[in-house]
């Protein structure tokens, strides 16, 4: 069994009922997520040892998180208990033309007093094959930064696979420090990349050439051969860059897809229309997810890991939460093309 593991942090996701507004709401559904801990969450839905790493409160809400990894069945031997709070944020989703929108109460959080130090990475690393953090990690505090990087260079030390989702987010990077002074350390030591422009543009200043990639519903996966070639000049450590392509016809309608370079050969996925998104949160993770089992699973065959990324991402559009709950034969059952949700008797 291949034993992944995580970093990062877990909040309590706050949805009002109904694709309600903000200001219809007076109640709100509960969810737990996170970028990491959502790979984790899939990773171990399709029979992997997922590990997940984070600091947690010494409170119910914190142990209400815990209780939601293990219940999927996450390994959370190495989270540690601590600080203040849990962050919180609250999702008010969108359909058809109205966007959704997003608001953090994550400031003071547990993880974001975590140091360098606290983690024995050296012992999470047991047995492991695989580690795996987000942009959204060193984006939180200077100590998530510096943790971050311990568990990188550790697992390179180790002979450990690093793989980075670059996730920028504008509204985390406020501890003083830009993501140019932060990223590049962290990003040197990774094996496989997966960003988009935007990533590349806010860290480390990269553009596509001569090309719009933001043309609405229509992508083009040529038009990000630039960005991916530029990424693996700045990151010479990685063997592939990636990036999902979403279209956006609606907040309820996206195309999507994904491309794979690997330094010689670009490769890229069927295209997939999500006509009726149910929850677009978490799209990311999923695919990353995907990719992570892909890779290990078949690991002399790009083409098919990617295939394989891009379907249980579209399969996570029609799952209501943050994590991806379709299985290993539902999202191969999409990638051999049947997509016609029959019901399973």
């Amino acid at each position: 069994m291949k034993k992944v593991v995580t970093f990062g942090e877990i909040m309590l996701r706050l949805t009002p009922p109904g694709q309600r507004r903000f200001s219809q709401a007076d109640s709100f559904e509960v969810i737990y997520g996170g970028g990491e801990s959502n790979v984790a969450v899939s990773l171990a839905n399709y029979g992997f040892h997922a590990e997940f790493v984070t600091r947690l409160p010494q409170n119910d809400l914190g142990d209400c998180a815990l209780m939601e990894m293990r219940k999927r069945g996450v390994h959370t031997n190495h989270v540690l208990r601590g600080g203040e709070r849990l962050g919180i944020y609250f999702l008010e989703m969108g359909a058809v033309s109205r966007g959704s929108k997003v608001v953090y109460d994550r400031a003071h959080s547990a993880i974001c007093t975590i140091e360098k130090g606290m983690v024995d990475w050296e012992k999470v690393f047991e047995g492991a094959d695989w580690f795996h953090w987000t942009g959204i990690t060193p984006a939180i505090s200077q100590g998530a930064a510096d943790a971050c990087l311990e568990a990188v260079q550790t697992a390179n030390r180790l002979g450990i696979t690093v793989s980075t989702d670059l996730n920028y987010r504008k509204k985390l990077w406020n501890y003083g420090k830009q993501p140019a002074e932060v990223m590049p350390a962290l990003v040197e030591c990774c094996d496989i990349i997966l960003g988009n422009e935007e990533d590349a543009e806010k860290h480390f200043g990269l553009h596509p050439e001569a090309v719009d990639v933001t043309q609405g519903d229509s992508i083009s996966a040529e038009a990000y051969l630039s960005v991916l070639q530029q990424l693996m000049k700045m990151f010479p450590r990685a063997k592939k860059v990636i990036t999902t392509l979403r279209g956006s016809i609606s907040a309820s309608h996206n195309s999507w897809t994904g491309v794979l370079y690997d330094g010689a050969k670009l490769y890229e996925a069927p295209t997939y229309q999500i006509t009726h998104i149910v929850d677009r949160v978490g799209g990311g993770d999923s695919f990353m997810a995907g990719l992570i089992y892909g890779l290990l699973t078949y690991p002399e065959d790009d083409q098919r890991a990617l295939n394989y990324a891009v379907a249980a991402s579209c399969l996570k559009h029609t799952i209501y939460g943050d994590a991806n709950l379709a299985t290993v034969d539902e999202v191969e059952k999409l990638v051999e093309g049947d997509a016609s949700g029959r019901v399973a008797r």
